[in-house]
């Protein structure tokens, strides 16, 4: 069973960021990907949180963090990986911490890649879990990985279509994806995960949010990534990716980072694409050993 955190909201001028703090030692901010929310951590922080401050949060257009909308809901420029990674930036600067080792699964994951290459002498270290580089998935994009990953393309249509075809259930789609993408069980979740999913996917914000969240990937992200191809992140970085997921089967996923990333190790984890709500023990441990490694932040 994960732990359920205490929500604390920092305010900024462009939107609401929901997180949660536990521990004490080196920070590490753990960020979650789609369709989840910061729940997603629970055990993996209580492992973490022995020898580290442990920042969890949600990103904007999930969980508990603010939806942006505006005027035009096609402009989905506000849901691009360096807004939400700015939000996170902004987050650790309120809670006193210049520099801090960064985890991303999924979404999360792309966050922390623009983080790393937007600021990188705030970041100490990167974890990036069962991702490919997000230009290298759209550019090389092969008929197995666009059967797989067709959500990329559906969330990412006009507003409002994704949105009106999911909301009358979105438990069916939300479930579907959990399941996909290497395979799972709903009893491979905690419940109180579960839980915490359900409440965030079936508020109409949050749907709107993910969709525009595709878009903006689309639109925005892959230009972005486009113009730093030749630039590496030069902090130690793990790629940790689950053995029988989706990506596994369709990239050698170490060697799409390794022109992007200086000094990386890689790791399979047992199980699909959500390995760290399925297998959160050997998640929490191999991320334990890889912060310890990297030893204290200067």
């Amino acid at each position: 069973m994960g732990m359920a955190f205490k929500t604390e909201i920092l305010s900024l001028e462009a939107v609401d960021i929901a997180y949660s703090v536990l521990g004490q030692g080196p920070p590490v901010l753990l960020l979650h990907g789609f369709p989840q929310t910061r729940a997603m951590w629970g055990q993996i922080a209580q492992v973490l949180a022995k020898d580290h401050t442990v920042i969890v949060a949600d990103l904007r257009g999930y969980g508990a963090s603010g939806k942006p909308g505006g005027d035009n809901p096609n402009d989905c420029a506000a849901y691009c990986f360096r807004e939400m990674g700015r939000d996170q930036f902004a987050l650790m600067s309120a809670l006193g911490f210049d520099r801090f080792h960064l985890v991303g699964h999924d979404r999360g994951g792309r966050v922390a890649h623009r983080m790393a290459l937007d600021a990188p002498a705030r970041v100490a270290s990167i974890t990036v879990m069962d991702i490919v580089p997000t230009h290298l998935l759209l550019t090389d994009l092969t008929h197995d990985v666009a059967r797989s990953y067709f959500h990329w393309f559906f969330l990412a249509q006009p507003y409002p279509f994704p949105e009106r075809l999911i909301t009358p259930d979105p438990d069916y789609f939300f479930e579907s994806c959990l399941l996909g993408w290497g395979g799972a069980k709903l009893s491979d979740f905690a419940p109180d995960h579960l839980a915490a999913y359900r409440s965030a996917w079936r508020d109409p914000a949050t749907i709107f949010g993910m969709c525009q969240d595709y878009r903006a990937a689309l639109s925005h992200d892959l230009a972005l990534d486009a113009a730093d191809l030749g630039r590496k992140v030069t902090c130690p970085a793990l790629v940790l990716y689950g053995a029988d997921g989706a990506m596994a089967r369709a990239f050698d996923v170490p060697a799409t980072w390794a022109d992007r990333l200086a000094q990386m190790e890689a790791q399979t984890v047992p199980g699909g694409h959500f390995f760290p709500d399925t297998a959160a023990e050997a998640t929490a441990q191999a991320l334990a050993r890889f912060l310890n490694r990297v030893g204290p932040i200067h």
